[in-house]
């Protein structure tokens, strides 16, 4: 049977699910319209996704705001792209966030967003492996950026035995998984995305190399 895509989530259908206040959706409306503009000239996002902005981009990072805690300490989103999921989560209010990303167009973006917002968010331009924190992330995050392997091979040196990691991921997950246990020993939780039925929010904590 071929898959009939929902219509695109409009703003006030994301303001319900994720309770967003009005200044949080200022901003991430003014982030959106910000995407689209850029967009044209840079690719930041796949073209085939504005359509449904609020639904593939903005919900897709914003589950994961109930993961954080006022306490989450810091936080490192991996190849952060456009933005998605650290800089939503930065605008709904978790703090203080660290979006890496090698390639300059795309971290130009993001601080512009973060200029525009007032975000809480700090770009680091570069290679991942390459960031030096002074303390371990508590929670680092990622969207579409690497395999669950090369992930944790990237941001080893991030960790600490307490850290947590929330990866968004698609269909091949569970592959993914299976790969990653033959280097790394580890507790993963795997929960059903908002945004996408083949999707899912991989939660992984006590992460030790094998």
């Amino acid at each position: 049977m071929k898959h009939t895509p929902p219509n695109p989530m409009t703003p006030d259908e994301f303001k319900k699910i994720t309770g967003a206040s009005d200044q949080v959706m200022k901003n991430l409306t003014l982030y959106g319209e910000r995407l689209c503009k850029w967009q044209k000239k840079i690719n930041l996002v796949g073209n085939s996704t504005l359509s449904d902005l609020w639904r593939r981009h903005m919900l897709d990072s914003a589950q994961l705001y109930p993961y954080f805690s006022e306490t989450s300490g810091n936080i490192v989103d991996l190849g952060s792209g456009a933005g998605f999921p650290g800089l939503v989560l930065s605008i709904m209010g978790i703090a203080p966030i660290y979006l890496v990303d090698s390639d300059t167009k795309k971290v130009t973006f993001m601080r512009e967003i973060i200029r525009e917002t007032g975000a809480s968010a700090t770009v680091h331009n570069g290679r991942i492996e390459e960031l030096e924190l002074a303390q371990p992330a508590t929670v680092i995050t990622s969207r579409a950026c690497a395999s669950v392997d090369k992930l944790l091979i990237l941001s080893n040196k991030l960790r600490s035995p307490e850290t947590i990691c929330l990866f968004l991921k698609g269909r091949k997950v569970e592959e993914e998984l299976t790969d990653s246990q033959k280097n790394w020993k580890m507790d993963a939780v795997s929960e059903p995305s908002l945004s996408d039925p083949e999707g899912s929010i991989l939660r992984l904590s006590n992460i030790l190399a094998l």
